[in-house]
């Protein structure tokens, strides 16, 4: 019997991976297969400036994109340009090599979008949220030690570095990661990477109640292996710990580092003894759109799992303009879960940082998205929306107890209690009040109907919104006894 064809909202068909040819932008025509897939070649030609790009792209882009992409970096800013030749390569893959149809589609593109914004991305009116803030998660705050934010009763966030081989423009960690921009001057880990370690490891040692490490930055891919081994085979001595993960996009923005020998077999070292001692060891890594999902991306997820990592998970940001439809997000699950072994796991709204308001998406639009993406994927592989609420943690974005769509204040509350519970400026008013206070989140201002926009300009209640000249937003000064930074 002949079954009706059924027209669904989304439409899967199997796609495979594809690795752009870098030999069409005129900067790269004579380079190797060999040389592309050397983790130093890489590094050692990654942009950081628009003199590079230009190097690379010859004369493709205008002027008007220099231009642009120079008043960004002088007014808006929060980031550094730092483009690994992987990541400029899978962005605009096959516009036409005319310079003014080039530039459109390099500017329409939707990696180009968050790894290198220009001036015309910002929105004009609203660049920053008006209560945006340089360490909107307040992590630093909870630092039981120098880089290690004990935020969650059983889990810690291990920063080993300030580094990454490439920044996101959104990057949460803006206050900290990076160099520093004319608008940002980046704060700074003051002691040195064994001191800070042996005192990430005593205080691990000293709460047994900690049975999960994220060890991260920036990015694990620039901590010198040597190190980073030696400070997860002390990790593992812990019987403790019994979750280690390692962030780092460098799965997907140089997964040539992950492909080098000498990485692989020290990840093979790790994992080995980690699987004799019944510890989940996983990496989370960092892909925003199917095009950076390449062939190169897959087979390194495919050595690290071969070499005895449990998972390779992706945590996405959610973000206007580069994933925020349906079919934006089930492109790149389906990307990563049926042809990179790599399984979808969250999608973050994008953080109440400076500059990040034309990133952002309502809550109201992330819940929509997350009703669409259900029943397409298995449903292990089915990735949550989240949102990390300051003060709070991660939440579901059908977890917000109160939201009011006009102002864009959602309200949530949390399950457990954290070191800022204690202070002051905390919820030190009693065990119970951490347990039943609600903290707001705030949708990007532009988004809301008028009659918000006006309260938000006009509001005695509300702080007037950051301008152009403002885009950095409130600063915090950590506590000295948690670690100056």
């Amino acid at each position: 019997m002949d079954h009706p064809v059924i027209r669904q909202p989304y439409q899967y068909a199997r796609t495979a991976l594809v690795e752009p040819d870098w030999r069409r932008l005129p900067g790269w025509r004579q380079v190797t297969e060999a040389q592309w897939r050397d983790a130093q070649w890489q590094r050692a030609h990654s942009v950081k400036n628009a003199r590079q790009l230009r190097a690379v792209v010859g004369d493709l882009l205008t002027d008007r994109f220099y231009d642009e992409l120079a008043a960004d970096q002088d007014d808006f800013a929060t980031m550094p340009i730092l483009l690994p030749p992987q990541v400029l390569n899978t962005m605009a893959p096959g516009a036409p090599a005319t310079p003014a149809a080039f530039t459109e589609a390099f500017l329409a593109d939707p990696v180009r979008r968050y790894m290198l914004p220009v001036r015309a991305d910002r929105h004009p009116r609203w660049p920053s949220h008006p209560l945006a803030e340089r360490d909107s998660l307040h992590e630093a705050d909870m630092w039981a030690v120098e880089g290690l934010t004990h935020r969650y009763p059983t889990k810690v966030l291990a920063e080993l570095t300030a580094t990454c081989p490439q920044y996101c423009g959104q990057c949460t960690r803006m206050d900290l990661v990076g160099t520093s921009t004319p608008q940002v001057a980046k704060t700074r880990l003051l002691l040195r990477p064994a001191d800070r370690q042996e005192q990430m490891l005593d205080y691990l040692k000293r709460t047994p109640s900690v049975r999960d490490v994220v060890v991260s930055g920036g990015d694990v891919a620039n901590v010198p292996w040597p190190r980073l081994e030696s400070f997860l085979l002390r990790l593992l001595e812990l019987g403790s710990v019994r979750d280690i993960r390692l962030a780092s996009k460098a799965v997907v923005g140089l997964p040539q580092h992950w492909l080098q020998p000498r990485v692989l077999e020290g990840v093979a070292k790790v994992a080995g003894i980690a699987a004799g001692r019944a510890v989940n060891l996983a990496v989370h890594t960092h892909a925003n759109h199917v095009r950076s999902v390449t062939p190169l991306v897959a087979e390194a997820a495919r050595a690290l799992l071969d070499a005895g990592v449990r998972d390779v998970r992706n945590q996405g940001v959610l973000m206007r303009g580069v994933n925020d439809t349906p079919e934006d997000l089930l492109d790149l699950c389906f990307a990563l879960q049926g042809e990179a072994n790599v399984l979808p796991y969250y999608f973050y709204l994008c953080d109440l940082v400076p500059g990040a308001e034309h990133w952002r998406t309502p809550l109201h639009r992330a819940q929509h998205l997350q009703e669409a993406i259900m029943g397409y994927l298995p449903g292990y592989a089915t990735p949550r929306l989240v949102c990390d609420v300051p003060r709070v943690g991660k939440r579901w974005v059908h977890q917000a107890v109160e939201y009011d769509r006009e102002r864009g204040i959602s309200y949530w509350t949390k399950n457990y209690r954290t070191g800022l519970d204690a202070t002051p400026d905390g919820d030190g008013d009693g065990p119970q009040a951490a347990l039943d206070r609600r903290h707001p989140y705030y949708d990007p201002v532009d988004t809301l109907p008028e009659s918000g926009r006006r309260w938000w300009t006009g509001s005695s209640a509300a702080p007037h919104p950051a301008g152009p000249s403002h885009p950095a937003g409130p600063t915090r000064t950590p506590d000295p006894a948690r670690g100056a930074r």
